[in-house]
């Protein structure tokens, strides 16, 4: 009798990276993920692909959403998408796929599962030291976020460990984020590598890399109660704290969490900060619509030009900015958070 649709998912999944490195080639494992651009096998970072997780159901390794579209599915999908053939065809390559020898001479390859990866993050986490006086400072100071910098979900570690593409292991000095869940426990961090003065980022594939568990969690600044800015990336949210010191803003460290935030409890009203790219635009708009229909308000905050806030902090006078946000913040949130010399805008 020949193996079900299932069982074939099931096997594919316990060869997830080998399934990921033969036909989406044009992307890359990213910690517990395979980045890629999309399901078509073009070049990018919008689509990933889990490596880690049970052979089938909720969080299986194989299942892959692509941030841009919102579609998913899991690696038979892949293979008809890739190849552009039939349900029926894809099965059959499938099964060839996995009858292949090099592949079952070795023990089914399986991402290590998530395992103390939060608890490794808490401890790189405590090794840091407070980012002040640092090469993070100076690297966050140089992207123009003048908000204050006494945080405790930031520090700075000088010689944090990064393993490059051939395997090389290399000290770099790196801002670390704390990636905290509502009750906020440190469930992750995010490494920000730094150039050694801090005037940019360290001169690698991917200068920012994280550890542990992200899903629905955020790096927090500020204590949110009844309103907050979530979004992608630290330094986006660090240069809306700066436009609006007294606003609570978390990041999810890329567009993929964006969409799986888990808002506090109480919280009523959620700004959504999202960059001009495809991606960003469409994880804005999803985790709209999931919030909007667990009864929040949710209201996207978008940046003048055609980038993210963060450059546009850089290349645009602040008081532009800050009559930006007047017309997309609510009227008691005018008054709350957004000020200026001369009085409320």
């Amino acid at each position: 009798m020949p193996p079900s649709i299932r069982q074939i998912s099931e096997r594919l999944a316990r060869n997830a990276e080998a399934v990921c490195a033969h036909y989406l080639s044009n992307g890359k494992r990213n910690g517990r993920y395979w980045m890629v651009g999309d399901a078509f096998n073009t070049k990018g970072r919008s689509m990933y692909v889990r490596l880690a997780g049970p052979d089938y159901g909720p969080g299986a390794a194989g299942k892959w959403t692509d941030a841009a579209t919102g579609e998913h599915g899991d690696l038979l999908d892949i293979i008809q998408l890739t190849l552009n053939i039939s349900r029926r065809e894809a099965r059959e390559e499938a099964l060839q796929f996995l009858s292949e020898p090099t592949l079952a001479a070795r023990p089914a390859e399986r991402a290590p599962a998530p395992g103390n990866s939060a608890e490794a993050a808490r401890r790189l986490f405590a090794a840091s030291k407070p980012i002040l006086g640092t090469p993070g400072e100076i690297y966050l100071r140089g992207r123009a976020i003048s908000c204050g910098l006494h945080l405790s979900a930031l520090r700075f570690h000088p010689r944090c460990y990064h393993v490059t593409d051939e395997g090389h292991r290399i000290a770099l000095p790196a801002i670390i984020a704390a990636v905290t869940d509502n009750p906020g426990i440190i469930t992750g961090v995010q490494r920000l590598y730094l150039a050694p003065d801090g005037t940019g980022k360290a001169r690698i594939d991917q200068p920012k890399r994280s550890l542990g568990d992200l899903i629905g969690h955020a790096i927090r600044i500020g204590n949110a109660e009844d309103v907050m800015a979530i979004g992608e990336g630290l330094e986006t949210m660090l240069s809306v704290r700066s436009l609006m010191p007294a606003m609570p803003v978390a990041a999810a460290t890329s567009a993929n969490h964006l969409t799986l935030f888990i808002p506090p409890p109480g919280l009523q009203r959620l700004y959504i900060a999202h960059d001009h790219g495809a991606p960003g635009v469409a994880a804005a708009q999803q985790l709209q619509q999931v919030a909007t229909g667990n009864g929040l308000d949710v209201r996207l905050l978008t940046p003048p030009g055609n980038d993210d806030w963060n450059t546009a902090l850089v290349h645009e006078p602040a008081e532009d900015l800050m009559t930006a946000l007047s017309r997309q913040l609510a009227p008691d949130d005018k008054r709350r958070f957004l000020t200026r010399m001369s009085g409320t805008y």
